[in-house]
């Protein structure tokens, strides 16, 4: 056989062609988009007929939806297209969307990523995951319905979270007849509310996801429609790359890269801009300089890389730079800051505590910080502002944020990756808020730390003692109180210098504002806190009695602290036990509801998981108690 053989010509024309069809499809544009609405608007159907309509589906996956189109109940030779998308089998039984389904398609001129999100209020956490990373929002509304809450709620988290693209799917127009006037309608309706959260410009389309009308072509059922169809839009629609190569420089460090000694690089996304060998940058937020040696990729070194890429650099200079931190072009440095205005939206069924110290974690940074209670709660119905203390689950609020540190970020609006954060529980690891930053409050701009020449180890060797903090924690009647003044008469004897911090009497002056509420209780705890840090920080030994019922706040005194300075004693006594005691009468005006919100009755207690000390009332004695915290504390 020789290459002038036709049938090795006709090999290699083939081999050709499939070459030819790799390298086109390979440099397609990609768009990113979601389908939300409300609860059986139709969205798995119409992404379903999309993957069938663009030929996406192998015979056997068709010959099983076949299947199961007959035996969900589907009337004729009909599919049943939802059942492409809704995996969980808790879908497929409740007919409704709960996870977000993500799928992949393709047709001859562009690539696509959906995400169908679920449409049920419950899952609208679900919803913020999908809308995260979209350049495109098809709203579907039920033509028999129009729009409804979820399609408002929706409407405007896809305007809070930037996308720019949206288009109206009126679905289910063949259950309506097809009827122009009704389309009309829900159009008129939902650009009246569209154009009240700031959303100037959508695409609408009259659809049916089931029958195919107006999905990839136009459809005979609506002459009086002469828009294009849903497919051709999804292929023109011009996308604006999110992360924008013109901007100045920003990449945040995902990973410190050290394979051996004679390397060090910092690997991570580039969030916006381009960066060559030589250019000088700085590291945030400590502010060191240098500039860079090298950009590595998996293809070897480049001359110039750009947003939207993942490199390693390496610095000219051994500054320090860890996971975390933002490298940037050093003319034009990020904003640090340690205080927020930003927007959140609550994703957990447990309420925002107001003070209570949450992980936020932006782009490749994890911090402690705490929330503000809300300047107003967002009424997505009406965009009216309410007053709130808390924030409930779906609730979109407005709130200050405080940090621990300062960190480097951009306004949302300006850079989704150093702009957008979640919250995590500390206690149970989960998600609980996704949140948008708008700007830095001036007061963490113009507040600095006051550098002083007496500094608290002199304070401390004036004293001859270590400075710590002795905290008891424990129900109401327990015996803390009567623990920490006997430490501190002991310690008194032996000339050291104390402060005792009782739970009652700070509550007449410092926190005589707080009530009884979880936000009140994490707030006094807060305030104690920083009390006592500044008290240690004049060397002092500071005993505090106070029930702190959640560990999330004792482990933010903790974190307050120098390490070692935190003695956290455990106080365990029986309820049944502190009960009986119950010498300020309280256990029993609780039990009668005459006082709310009481430790151990209506108010959780949750046990320190590993104190430095427990102690036992119902074995030992409170002189032998205190003995036990004063051998702990001098050895």
């Amino acid at each position: 056989m020789t290459t002038q053989d036709p049938i090795y010509k006709t090999d290699a024309l083939i081999a050709e062609d499939i070459d030819a069809y790799l390298e086109a499809h390979q440099h397609k544009t990609m768009l990113r988009f979601i389908t939300c609405g409300s609860v059986d608007d139709g969205k798995s159907t119409l992404i379903g007929r999309l993957l069938y309509d663009s030929k996406m589906i192998f015979e056997d996956q068709l010959a099983a939806l076949e299947s199961d189109s007959k035996r969900s109940g589907t009337q004729g030779e009909e599919i049943d297209f939802a059942l492409l998308v809704d995996g969980l089998a808790a879908e497929r039984e409740q007919g409704i969307t709960i996870d977000v389904a993500y799928r992949f398609f393709a047709t001859e001129k562009r690539k696509f990523i959906v995400a169908d999100t679920p449409g049920h209020e419950q899952y609208t956490r679900n919803m913020v995951t999908g809308a995260s990373t979209a350049d495109l929002a098809v709203i579907l509304i039920d033509a028999r319905k129009g729009v409804l809450t979820q399609t408002r709620r929706h409407s405007y988290l896809v305007k809070l979270l930037g996308i720019r693209h949206v288009v109206l799917a009126v679905n289910k127009m063949d259950l309506v007849g097809y009827e122009q006037e009704t389309f009309e309608r829900i159009v008129a309706d939902y650009r009246a509310f569209a154009e009240s959260i700031g959303i100037e410009e959508f695409t609408a389309i009259p659809i049916s996801g089931f029958k195919g009308d107006n999905i990839t072509g136009p459809s005979q059922n609506t002459p009086w429609y002469d828009g294009t169809a849903l497919l051709p839009l999804l292929e023109e629609v011009e996308v604006e790359d999110s992360r924008d190569q013109a901007g100045p420089f920003r990449m945040q460090v995902q990973w410190v890269n050290r394979p051996n000694l004679d390397f060090r690089g910092f690997a991570g996304l580039i969030a916006s801009g381009q960066i060559r060998p030589g250019d000088p940058v700085r590291v945030l937020p400590s502010g060191k300089t240098s500039t860079v040696a090298r950009i590595v990729s998996l293809g070897g070194d480049k001359d110039l890389a750009v947003a939207g890429e993942s490199v390693t650099i390496t610095l000219a200079d051994e500054i320090d730079c860890s996971r975390g931190q933002v490298i940037v072009a050093s003319q034009s440095p990020l904003e640090v800051a340690d205080q927020f205005e930003s927007t959140i939206v609550w994703m957990d069924e447990n309420e925002l505590v107001p003070g209570r110290a949450y992980w936020l974690k932006i782009g490749t940074q994890t911090v402690s910080a705490t929330v503000a209670e809300p300047k107003y709660e967002v009424n997505v119905n009406t965009q009216e502002h309410l007053a709130s203390k808390t924030l409930d689950l779906n609730a979109i609020g407005v709130a200050n944020i405080t940090t621990d540190r300062e960190i480097p970020f951009a306004p949302y609006a300006e850079n989704r990756d150093l702009g957008g954060f979640i919250l995590i529980d500390k206690l149970t690891n989960h998600t609980v808020a996704a949140g948008l930053l708008h700007f830095a409050l001036r007061r963490a701009q113009n507040v600095h730390w006051q550098a002083t020449d007496i500094g608290r180890d002199h304070h401390a060797s004036m004293k001859h003692q270590k400075p710590a903090v002795l905290w008891l924690t424990g129900l109401s009647g327990s015996g803390k109180s009567t623990i920490a003044n006997i430490v501190e008469k002991k310690l008194a004897r032996m000339n050291r210098h104390t402060f005792l911090l009782d739970g009652d009497n700070v509550r007449h002056g410092l926190n005589k504002d707080l009530g009884f509420t979880e936000a009140d209780r994490v707030e006094n705890i807060r305030r104690v806190g920083e009390v006592a840090k500044l008290m240690t920080d004049a060397g002092l030994i500071v005993i505090t009695a106070f029930i702190s019922p959640f560990r999330s706040e004792r482990d933010m005194v903790r974190g307050m602290m120098q390490p070692g300075e935190f003695v956290e004693v455990f106080v365990d006594t029986p309820l049944e036990v502190a009960e009986s005691r119950d010498v300020k009468g309280l256990y029993a005006k609780a039990r009668s509801g005459q006082l709310k919100n009481f430790t151990g009755i209506d108010s959780p207690y949750e046990h320190p998981e590993s104190p430095e000390l427990r102690i036992d009332t119902t074995e030992m004695t409170p002189e032998e108690a205190a003995d036990l915290i004063i051998a702990r504390l001098i050895p």
